[in-house]
């Protein structure tokens, strides 16, 4: 990429240019100082932004850790850094600092039908129409999302089985959980609720995907079909 150091960004090449190989080829496929670019936004009428992320770079010894050290008095040194291109960067890499101290967040894990309480009454209990949720699911048990499928009325809402398994094989999820609210209070599945549990069931066991309950929220109660054996 030298050819291009003495160049506008946008005089380069699509795919040479940062923004646009990000989207193209991934974060992966950038070097240190295209990514330092990015931060940047734009060059100098003498250098591009990628020359000047090199400046910024070989001024911390081509290290990035000497890099995250560096304060943004550090930066403004360099003929092109700025006070707010300065504070850009040094937020970035504090950031990236502060990911590393994150514990990653742990998906809870279910085993039972109160645990699929917990997570959806939050959201359904209160509501005045009917909405169908599902969680999927790990072989652990640990739930990997949880997404809602539909959104009706106050007495019903439509549920498309070929669309959930869809979901659930593009997650690589080995079990799932159905979820829906009434409303009206009223605990009892519907026939309408019975049918299309057994229906997911059996497909969704063609497919070596578990059906682990269905649950009913209804003001602060709920009903499980595995609870209640009807699986």
């Amino acid at each position: 990429m030298e050819e291009y150091a003495n160049l506008s960004i946008k005089s380069w090449a699509v795919e040479d240019r940062p923004r646009e190989k990000m989207l193209t080829r991934g974060l992966q496929s950038l070097s240190d100082s295209e990514l330092i670019a990015l931060l940047i936004g734009s060059g100098t009428r003498k250098v591009s932004a990628v020359e000047l992320a090199r400046q910024v770079l070989h001024q911390a010894g081509n290290n990035l850790d000497k890099l995250g050290k560096c304060s943004v008095s550090d930066l403004k040194k360099l003929k092109g850094i700025g006070q707010a291109r300065a504070v850009t960067i040094v937020a970035a890499l504090e950031l990236g600092r502060r990911r590393k101290l994150a514990d990653p967040p742990e998906n809870p894990r279910i085993s039972g039908s109160a645990d699929v309480s917990n997570l959806m009454f939050p959201l359904l209990s209160d509501l005045s129409h009917e909405e169908f949720w599902i969680l999927l699911l790990n072989r652990s048990n640990r739930v990997i999302e949880k997404r809602r499928i539909s959104q009706g009325g106050i007495t019903g809402t439509v549920t498309d089985i070929r669309m959930i398994l869809k979901m659930a094989l593009d997650s690589l999820s080995t079990s799932l959980i159905l979820c829906h609210n009434h409303p009206s209070g009223n605990l009892q599945p519907s026939d309408a609720d019975i049918s299309i549990t057994r229906r997911l069931k059996e497909s969704a066991s063609l497919m070596d995907i578990t059906l682990l309950d269905h649950l009913i929220v209804a003001g602060k109660n709920y009903f499980s079909f595995a609870d209640e054996n009807i699986l």
